[in-house]
């Protein structure tokens, strides 16, 4: 439980509390140095909206299993299929990589961040500063809407503040998201991957290495070979690589979208990742 009290020198004064649970668990599998691992969680404000130990236990059980044993590839250049649990850090870069007004979605792309949302992981009535806090459209139809402002960052713009302080108990505020999600698309996951013949879905990302201002992108990754539009065997010990820009352009996501994390999004389909691999 937390929460937080502000009284700001413009009159301003409110408060909120915030409740914070989970339940998670790791699954090892193999002996010696051939062993694998997967886990699974759930995590909410209300006790009521979180996944049982039972499901959470064996969705961690069986997510390990599938990864016995897994193979190395060859370096390729294939579709990449990002898994709801890894397809958020997509969303993520985004906040990262604001850069005006242009299209660098297609069009059936919406990104929303909804402070507001009832009973989210990260939901507020206000910002750090004391100003009150929406839902936006920060992608809409495929282009960027707004910036991510604070008072002090609006002011260096010339802008208005879109409500986005966030700070500590020691800090200075600084803009940020709140909960954050891309809008779920068309096809199943299954028509998604359909059409692949050969291709990579990735269920694990390791690593950071994504540059925000060159937008080159670059992170191993584990997961599962795509084979005639189905999951196969097991992959490890890979690279993906690409462009944020040609990565955006190329989004294409699923309708299996769940909040169930800060940032959510449904299995996502990338064209044209570079897989490094043997």
């Amino acid at each position: 439980m937390g929460g937080m009290v502000l009284v700001t020198s413009t009159g301003f004064h409110g408060s909120y509390l915030r409740s914070s649970q989970g339940i998670s668990a790791t699954a090892i599998v193999g002996e010696g140095t051939s062993m694998e691992r997967d886990y699974d969680f759930t995590s909410a404000p209300h006790g009521a909206d979180l996944l049982s130990p039972e499901v959470v236990g064996r969705s961690a059980g069986e997510r390990t299993v599938a990864r016995y044993n897994p193979r190395k590839v060859e370096t390729c250049k294939v579709p990449v299929v990002f898994d709801p649990r890894v397809a958020g850090s997509l969303v993520g870069h985004v906040v990262g990589a604001i850069n005006g007004a242009s299209q660098l979605f297609s069009k059936n792309i919406r990104i929303i961040d909804d402070p507001l949302r009832k009973r989210g992981l990260r939901s507020q009535t206000f910002d750090a500063e004391g100003v009150a806090v929406k839902r936006i459209a920060l992608v809409d139809e495929g282009v960027l809407t707004t910036w991510l402002l604070d008072c002090a960052t609006a002011r260096e713009l010339g802008l208005t503040t879109t409500g986005h302080a966030h700070r500590g108990v020691s800090s200075s505020p600084s803009p940020g998201p709140y909960n954050l999600h891309l809008e779920a698309g068309t096809p199943t996951p299954t028509e998604l991957i359909s059409d692949i013949s050969q291709g990579f879905y990735v269920t694990d990302l390791i690593g950071s290495g994504v540059n925000g201002v060159t937008g080159d992108y670059s992170r191993g990754a584990s997961g599962f070979w795509i084979e005639n539009g189905e999951l196969t065997y097991p992959v490890s010990e890979v690279t993906i690589a690409g462009h944020l820009f040609e990565i955006f352009k190329s989004m294409q996501p699923a309708n299996n979208l769940e909040f169930r994390y800060g940032i959510n999004a449904p299995t996502v389909r990338i064209e044209g990742l570079t897989l490094g691999g043997r």
